[in-house]
This record gives structure tokens, sequence and C-alpha cells, in this order.
């Protein structure tokens, strides 16, 4: 059953668990379970996106109850009215420790023509392990708060590999290497990225909404044993 996190009569937020496809498309490949129709059978009605996360990555999901309301919606993703937070472990120290990624990105084709892009980066926390790979001795890793600007396919995961800073378990544009030793090591076989908070104005009645979608079991036990606090 999926974790809902807010529900009236207008839109649900629900925390989408990582590994879950949103919904049917040519980029999830051959497999029969949904969000959108899991969503659908649990609360016994019809649901729209209203934006969506790609199939690695959990946290908040914004539904609507009517055609009208995802619209509404989409207008301010669209907009960049919606402030989108996100939390990502990631190899090595980015410096600055604050930044904005300005970073022109294609499409869902990497053929395709590219648009300006940007993502404001903080970083929270780290930790050096002492775990031999390569010619180093001993790994680094950060926890940051991605926020971005604008919503390109992958754009988070795209920014950060730009920076030689990818996230962990990101299996198209990480480390190969390191997503293994996160599976070996730590037990840990899912992509680190993580839609933490969404801040939006209800369509119907304007009201400032804050949805924070907790993190998943798997997630939460990689920071404490890291003992990451945020």
């Amino acid at each position: 059953m999926l974790e809902i996190l807010h529900q009236d009569d207008a839109l649900i937020a629900v925390n989408k668990p990582a590994g879950l496809a949103v919904h049917r498309s040519k980029m999830v490949g051959n497999t029969e379970e949904f969000l959108i129709d899991q969503l659908r059978e649990q609360i016994g009605d019809s649901v729209y996106l209203a934006h969506r996360l790609d199939r690695a990555t959990s946290g908040v999901l914004l539904v609507a109850r009517s055609k009208e309301v995802a619209a509404a919606l989409g207008e301010q993703f669209m907009g960049r009215a919606v402030r989108k937070q996100y939390l990502v472990v990631v190899r090595g120290w980015p410096d600055p420790l604050e930044d904005v990624i300005d970073y022109p990105l294609p499409g869902s084709r990497e053929t395709g023509p590219r648009r300006e892009a940007r993502t404001h980066y903080q970083r929270l926390a780290t930790i050096e392990v002492p775990i031999e790979l390569g010619r180093y001795p001993q790994q680094r890793y950060a926890l940051v708060q991605a926020e971005p600007e604008s919503g390109r396919f992958r754009q988070i995961r795209k920014h950060l590999a730009h920076i030689h800073h990818p996230v962990i378990g990101d299996c198209q544009h990480g480390r190969g290497d390191h997503n293994r030793l996160y599976k070996q090591h730590f037990g840990c076989h899912r992509m680190l990225l993580h839609a933490w908070r969404l801040r939006f104005a209800h369509p119907l009645n304007g009201a400032v909404m804050e949805v924070e979608a907790p993190l998943d079991v798997a997630y939460a036990g990689l920071l404490q044993r890291f003992g990451w606090t945020f």
C-alpha cells in the first residue's frame, strides 16, 4: 500500500517508493506495476498525474483528483513556482559547500536541443570510509540537498555527474564501481536520490502547502550508519 502524505478533495501527495514506475512509458521497459494504477485501486477513484519522478527516485509525488487540478498544478511546475528539495548521496565532497550548477541539458533524447537548466546544491554532511577502491585507500561521500530550478529530464543526476559528484546508485550517469561498493559493503541496492520536500500553492484556495516525505528504511539506515543528521 502506498504511503499517503496528504489527501483532500483536490489532490493527493504520496511517498513514491524507489524502483516503482509512475506510469506506462517507453522509458520503463517491461513492468506490470505502476504507481498510478496502484493509487487508483487504493482510493477507489480516478487520479491524474501532476508531475513525474524517475522510476529509481523516491519521495513526494503529487497526484490530482481531476484533470483541471492536474492542469493547474502542471502550470505551477512549468512556471517554476514549485520549490523542490531533494536529498542526495554523492561520490566525493562537493566544493564549494554551496553553489549553483548552470549547465544546459537536452530532453529525454541526448541528441535533442539543449535548454537552460540550473540546480542549487548545499553540502549537508560528509564521511570518509576506510574501503580501498582503485588507487585510493579511502572513499569520500557526501549528503547533499539539491534544488532544481527547472525540471529537465534527469536534471539532478546529470548536473551532479557533470561536476564529478555522481549520485550513488545511478546506473546511467553514476559510477559502477562506487555503486557496487554500496551494495557489497552497505547492503544498499537503490539510487540515493529522494524527493524530500515540495512547496506549492493549493490549486483551489491558493494556500501555501509544504509536503515532506520521510526516507525509506534503506536510505534512513544508511544515514544513521554514517552518523548523518540534517
